[in-house]
């Protein structure tokens, strides 16, 4: 580790697609609500917006390139090469850290004695749902425009929430041991739809239990901002193929997604539902 990084804790990595208004919200929260330095690497992704002009004039902004944009995949494996501490913190342009984000998920990690662990924060959204992994239905905006700062920062540690299981999306950390042991991120899914399961079934394959969502560390997340301009490639059925499961019977049967986090996942053995579940998807394909 250069003597530039020794003091940073993560190495976030931001992939970015014309999306500079919220990249320098982002980044400035990062920036202001963090409780120890880290190192952000933005990956720009074609960048006309402005995006590569304002990192190159960021001396606090590491940064990697491509013309065209090449989806979260390439971005997050790109951006990867240029880190330098112990941890690989992946994160999303159109969110907004809240204080002490990172302070939570460094606590977690200190009470284990091993680096087998898939730690996500805790997303804020504006938009009602179905998803348990996140606190749903508070509206701060759903722009940078018409952002509620100042009523956010008033109300976010008074929603209740509950640990989760479930670990996966963004904002999340992982030891970089790890990271470069299952590859980062699977090029077959690019641009990216279902990279997410994937990357944490590559965990569960080396022997990772630990998929925690942490109520306490919270971001605003003002919603998926690219996913409606590209076309998306067809994930669940990459996954299907991949690893003989769905998604769906990966997030509910192995990682619990969205339940209570109690403990350390157990070891799970192939019995007759999964067999069946197997089953019907070969007879899909």
């Amino acid at each position: 580790m250069t003597k530039k990084y020794q003091d940073y804790a993560f190495s976030i990595l931001l992939p970015s697609w014309n999306n500079l208004e919220y990249l320098q919200l982002c980044v400035e929260s990062i920036r202001n609500h963090s409780s120890v330095y880290h190192q952000i690497i933005v990956h720009v992704n074609e960048g006309s917006d402005g995006t590569l002009e304002w990192v190159r004039t960021r001396e606090d902004i590491d940064y990697s390139y491509s013309e065209k944009n090449q989806g979260i995949c390439f971005a997050l494996n790109q951006a990867s090469e240029l880190a330098e501490t112990n941890y690989i913190c992946y994160f999303n342009d159109d969110m907004y850290a809240l204080p002490s984000w990172d302070a939570e998920l460094i606590e977690e990690i200190k009470q284990l004695n091993h680096t087998h662990f898939f730690f996500s924060a805790t997303m804020i959204e504006p938009f009602e749902g179905k998803n348990n992994c996140v606190i749903r239905g508070k509206n701060f905006g759903t722009n940078p425009k018409e952002f509620n700062k100042e009523g956010l920062l008033r109300s976010y540690s008074s929603f209740p929430k509950s640990n989760w299981s479930g670990a996966s999306w963004p904002p999340n950390v992982v030891h970089i041991d790890l990271w470069k042991k299952v590859g980062g991120y699977s090029m077959e899914f690019s641009p990216g739809l279902y990279s997410d399961p994937d990357f944490s079934m590559k965990l569960w394959q080396e022997g990772v239990r630990i998929f925690k969502g942490v109520a306490k560390s919270r971001v605003y997340h003002f919603g998926s901002k690219s996913l409606n301009r590209i076309k998306m490639n067809d994930g669940r059925k990459t996954f299907k193929k991949k690893w003989g499961i769905t998604p769906s019977f990966f997030d509910s049967y192995y990682l619990q997604k969205g339940q209570e986090y109690q403990e350390e996942l157990g070891k799970r053995q192939i019995w007759f539902r999964e067999k069946l579940n197997r089953l019907k998807v070969f007879l899909e394909l």
